[in-house]
């Protein structure tokens, strides 16, 4: 929870305001059995109109102090759980963006999502809950037993004995609920996951024909939610009618001893009624309490698992290097080993390569081969386990991540637009670039005539590329990393989508480039990296062969067996 607590900064005012003004309604109502019972004893024997009238206005008065005491405590109370929640939301959200991408890998995104969305909106209810009657309720409980011993001690007696049976019953079944509430939440998680994959995936599954295949596991992972639910909450409501029990035996117990005190003339009807009153006010402040006391393990273990994301570190150490000095190399790869976390073996290695500033480096190779992860050391999305990646003669890690980023542009092999215009997706990497800038990189990128068709750069775009076609995401993808200028340019597998003759302009309009970026070409096709100024060909995580197309044909077998199946059996076929 100390994690947490910073995010309270800007609120504490509330969060001291709020139990103060709950503290202060409770002593008033600790008030208003003693006017009761003033009442009784006194004004209705003595039949003084006066009296009567003059202690129901002490006892308005009470009720409209405490009244204003309730709104301004709920209001500061409302105000610190919200604000401490959007300062904890935006905390969380911007620890995410500083992780990487190891640690995306570990964790998931639909658990990211469910602690931003649902794991805060229950600390935060939690909270506001908390704030109103964490002192309130204890003050009403633990007052009214103190207010009890001025009045009658063996009377009181009654009182001293329910407390701490109350205080079991509840403590014990918070304890019990803590670590249910936090499977129930890892349900939830995988009950996210699976609408998440279903949705992003709704095309594959109806081409495969499989919604009742999907409906079916939905329905099983949502019954497992739903049956953990249950359980949890069968205990928790255990709370209630088991202090509804304990007090109304209470209350009987105190009737039959005020009964005896009265017959023996040592208390007064209105004491009585003043001790009834207040074992009645324990009762009403004990439901308040078991509320809260349900919602404290969901909030404590919605807190513990928030906490757990902002208490895990980046692997990446942020360097403060932010100029790139002359090299003869833009990109080096020295001695490179590289492991995913948690995997058994090397994804990479020994990887040497020196490319020079303005070299197009086609990378080759099987499926699986380390291409891709190959592609994602020199703008560190990984770090490597052994060896060294340079990029401008300097070590990476030396670099400040954004300012190494902003050198890149990237394509990845997962191709992804955001919802709006043409013209906002152009400018995520630059977003001060003009319209004719942004023109000149979808001409270069052979999106420009589609783009057009649409509408123009104000023609929408849905939802991950909804109503685009693969080769159109793709090219707006291409252009969207032209448009920054980047020095170094990475396409990660982006024209798999395109015709051959498509692929073929565009690899021209990259190459005509007045500024000359170096070109990490990863692909799978031979006609794509066969005209690069050299060919790096992977196969099982190693470089197996590098050079320019005509010499791997004659020194590289990986090499020319992919040549063979690609060039040769096309020609074969015509």
């Amino acid at each position: 929870m100390s994690t947490l607590l910073k995010y309270f900064k800007g609120y504490r005012f509330e969060a001291f305001t709020a139990p103060f003004f709950k503290i202060l309604e409770a002593v008033f109502e600790l008030l208003v059995p003693f006017a009761v019972a003033a009442v009784i004893d006194n004004g209705i024997p003595s039949g003084s109109r006066a009296y009567i009238v003059g202690m129901c206005g002490v006892m308005v008065l009470l009720g409209v102090v405490g009244l204003a005491s309730t709104l301004a405590a709920q209001y500061f109370a409302a105000k610190g759980a919200v604000g401490f929640s959007c300062n904890l939301r935006q905390g969380l959200f911007d620890h995410i963006q500083s992780l990487g991408f190891g640690e995306f890998d570990k964790i998931g995104s639909s658990a990211m999502i469910t602690r931003l969305t649902s794991d805060i909106n229950t600390i935060q209810s939690g909270l506001n809950m908390m704030l109103r009657l964490m002192m309130r309720s204890p003050i009403i409980v633990f007052g009214a037993m103190i207010m009890a011993f001025t009045i009658d001690v063996k009377s009181a007696l009654i009182f001293a004995a329910t407390i701490p049976i109350l205080t079991f019953v509840v403590v014990g079944i918070t304890l019990w609920c803590i670590p249910l509430y936090s499977r129930v939440q890892r349900r939830l998680e995988k009950v996210l996951l699976r609408t998440k994959e279903n949705l992003a995936g709704v095309r594959v599954i109806r081409a495969f024909c499989k919604e009742k295949t999907e409906t079916e596991r939905f329905f099983e992972e949502n019954n497992e939610l739903c049956r953990e639910q249950k359980i949890v909450g069968r205990i928790s409501a255990a709370m209630n009618p088991l202090t509804f029990v304990i007090v109304n035996l209470a209350i009987i117990a105190l009737l039959r001893q005020g009964a005896i005190q009265v017959d023996g003339g040592k208390l007064s009807q209105g004491l009585v009624m003043a001790l009834y009153n207040y074992m009645s006010q324990i009762l009403v402040e004990l439901v308040k309490l078991a509320n809260l006391i349900i919602s404290i393990p969901k909030t404590a273990a919605c807190a513990g698992r928030v906490a757990e994301i902002l208490n895990t570190p980046c692997s990446m150490e942020n360097g403060t290097e932010k100029s790139f000095s002359g090299s003869e190399y833009s990109v080096e790869f020295d001695g490179v080993f590289m492991r995913y976390g948690g995997a058994a073996a090397d994804s990479l290695e020994d990887i040497n390569i020196k490319v020079k500033p303005g070299e197009r480096l086609g990378i080759i190779g099987p499926t699986g081969s380390g291409k891709t992860s190959l592609a994602s050391l020199p703008p560190r999305f990984y770090d490597v386990s052994a060896g060294e990646v340079r990029v401008f003669g300097k070590n990476v890690k030396s670099y400040d991540l954004a300012f190494l980023r902003n050198a890149f542009g990237v394509v990845m092999q997962k191709n992804r637009l955001f919802r709006g215009t043409v013209r906002e997706n152009m400018r995520l990497g630059a977003p001060d670039a003009c319209d004719g800038e942004i023109f000149e990189a979808l001409k270069a990128a052979q999106a420009a005539e589609f783009v057009e068709d649409m509408g123009g750069l104000d023609a929408i775009i849905e939802q991950g590329g909804a109503n685009l076609s693969g080769g159109q995401l793709q090219r707006l993808c291409i252009a969207r990393a032209l448009v920054k200028r980047p020095k170094i340019l990475i396409l990660d597998d982006s024209s798999s989508a395109l015709d051959y003759a498509t692929d073929a302009r565009l690899r021209r309009a990259i190459a005509a480039l007045d500024y000359s970026p170096t070109l990490l070409l990863v692909s799978q096709r031979v006609s794509t990296v066969m005209h690069c100024d050299r060919i790096a060909v992977m196969e099982d995580g190693r470089c197996v062969g590098l050079g320019t197309h005509a010499e791997l044909l004659k020194s590289c077998a990986e090499y020319r067996e992919i040549y063979d199946s690609q060039i040769k059996s096309e020609e074969a076929a015509k």
